[in-house]
């Protein structure tokens, strides 16, 4: 399913006069394409979020799914934030269920059955490892084993688009670290749609087929960068590959406001000088 966003910006009306929030932009994501956003804090990618997920209206342009216009919330679109959004009076299998109640979903439920929800529901939390916890409630989880079953209750109604704001950004390293490579796992087996939010730009080019790169607000896009590295060969041990570092360099240096010319241009200098250091190692 197609993702299309046309001229899509945001401003909002205050005391003092409008607000630009996010610049007009056009957008394209390919089915199965996962897409991080990254930029300075209040440049507008949460709100780009919630534009396409119908949570808030766009005050220009449009957003359209396989050519139909989202105009709210459906099925169609999951979400998941930073902030931990499970009920606290429902176990970890009823939160991840909770979806599947609502009368919008019914029609999406994985064949109607009553059998094979259960069957799905089991499927995710195994996946996600919390099987074990499944009668357990969140407030005995760990804050990675909580965001585990929020990201198993986005994925329980099969969405077409999933919407990630921040998800990781409340979790210690190592959980977060967890987390990724429990998100690789599930984009190379599932292929899921997806834009994500995030301020680490480690982790927006580990997870990503494309980085789009925002200005300070009114957010405008500066750069979107193609991540070439092979889905198979992600792990965390990618962030020490120097044509990770590379890109990283060049990401950090666009949102430090310098010109993607001159990135480009001091990206070729290293390796010329990583090159020569190499060659005069090995003469030594």
């Amino acid at each position: 399913m197609k993702l299309s966003l046309r001229g899509v910006g945001k401003s909002y009306s205050g005391r003092g006069g409008a607000t630009n929030a996010l610049a007009p932009l056009d957008m394209d994501v390919r089915e199965g394409e996962f897409i991080s956003l990254v930029g300075p804090s209040g440049c507008g990618k949460s709100t780009l979020l919630h534009i396409v997920a119908g949570l808030e209206p766009a005050t220009a342009g449009a957003v359209e799914l396989d050519g139909e216009r989202v105009l709210g919330p459906g099925a169609e679109i999951g979400l998941m934030f930073q902030q931990q959004t499970l009920f606290p009076w429902l176990s970890v299998r009823e939160n991840v269920r909770f979806p599947l109640t609502l009368a919008r979903n019914r029609a999406r439920a994985p064949g109607g059955a009553r059998d094979r929800q259960a069957a799905r529901i089991e499927s995710l939390l195994r996946l996600v490892g919390l099987w074990d916890f499944r009668d357990g409630y969140p407030a005995e989880l760990s804050g990675g084993m909580q965001q585990r079953a929020v990201l198993a209750r986005a994925l329980v109604v099969q969405p077409e688009v999933l919407l990630m704001d921040e998800p990781f950004g409340a979790l210690d390293a190592q959980t977060r670290e967890q987390m990724q490579e429990l998100l690789l796992h599930l984009i190379q087996h599932h292929r899921i749609t997806t834009l994500f939010v995030t301020h680490d730009v480690d982790e927006a080019l580990l997870l990503a087929d494309r980085v789009v790169v925002f200005s300070e607000r009114p957010g405008r896009v500066l750069a979107t960068l193609d991540v070439t590295f092979a889905r198979a060969a992600r792990s965390s041990e990618l962030k020490l590959d120097e044509a990770f570092l590379h890109q990283k360099r060049e990401i950090m240096a666009l949102l430090r406001g310098r010109p993607r010319s001159e990135t480009q241009r001091d990206r070729l200098l290293f390796g010329l000088t990583h090159t020569q250091l190499e060659q005069g190692e090995g003469g030594s």
